[in-house]
């Protein structure tokens, strides 16, 4: 993305257009119209996880686009602080001391990292509120497709970015995209499409905490790979706080998973 010579909006419109169309297409052509029947059924909780998908994913863009790589995926790791608050506000579902130990620490990391983006260059607070935005607004259309859970929530994931990609048409500028950078829109919306499907299928096959871990490499690697490749310093204060933030879910997940694989011995 940061590769990408456009405007924000454009490459927002561009990778929610591309992405949204082959989802939708792909689930036609493989499945028909019936998970679009059965998402259809799932009334407003679907509804919020549409426009949490389109909202989210054109927040993400112009957050990078106004701060650091490391500064958004650090924040944005904090999403699973955001699910547990929605939880227990919507759901009813109480917050386990694990949980309270991981927000004490997530917040003072992501003070950390917005304090430091007024010392380093290429960060900005609005950016940083930006990805915080993010995180809360995936949070809630995560928190609220719970209730559907027996649905699968990859029709909205097209109907999302769409929608996103309609929203943002009067502002973007879909020609600001020149010939050149064809190949790296195209890798763009090949990483979004394969990470999104992997993603949706990962927890079928291990568990939630496990899928925790595994995403949590995304904060480890995308500041590095931007670092290396595009000389894009992430800052002593955004490394100081991610490490917080990354290190308080790491060790979160890692209890629960281990709680997890004791069950089994335990009944046994």
């Amino acid at each position: 993305m940061r590769l990408i010579d456009a405007p924000a909006l454009t490459v927002a419109f561009w990778r929610a257009l591309l992405v949204g169309l082959l989802i939708f297409a792909a689930l036609l052509v493989w499945q028909g119209a019936a998970p679009f029947r059965a998402f259809w059924r799932t009334g407003w909780p679907g509804l919020i996880y549409v426009i949490a998908i389109g909202a989210s994913g054109v927040m993400f863009v112009i957050a990078v686009s106004l701060t650091s790589v490391a500064n958004v995926v650090f924040i944005i790791a904090s999403l699973p602080v955001f699910a547990a608050l929605f939880s227990r506000v919507a759901l009813g579902e109480r917050l386990s001391l694990r949980m309270y130990l991981t927000m004490a620490a997530v917040l003072p990391g992501l003070a950390v990292i917005a304090y430091g983006s007024g010392e380093t260059a290429n960060a900005s607070l609005a950016g940083d509120l930006l990805a915080l935005a993010v995180s809360a607004v995936f949070a809630a259309g995560l928190t609220a497709v719970r209730l559907v859970r027996q649905v699968s929530m990859v029709p909205g994931v097209a109907l999302g970015y769409m929608l996103g990609a309609l929203v943002i048409l009067p502002w973007a500028q879909p020609g600001a995209i020149q010939p050149a950078q064809a190949p790296l829109v195209a890798m763009h919306v090949g990483f979004i499409l394969c990470s999104s499907v992997l993603l949706a299928l990962g927890p079928r096959y291990i568990t939630s905490a496990e899928v925790g871990l595994l995403v949590l490499l995304e904060s480890v690697f995308a500041p590095l790979l931007a670092w290396f490749f595009i000389g894009e310093n992430p800052g002593g204060y955004a490394l100081l706080g991610g490490g917080i933030v990354v290190g308080a879910l790491f060790l979160s997940n890692l209890v629960v998973l281990a709680r997890r694989r004791r069950a089994p011995s335990a009944g046994s």
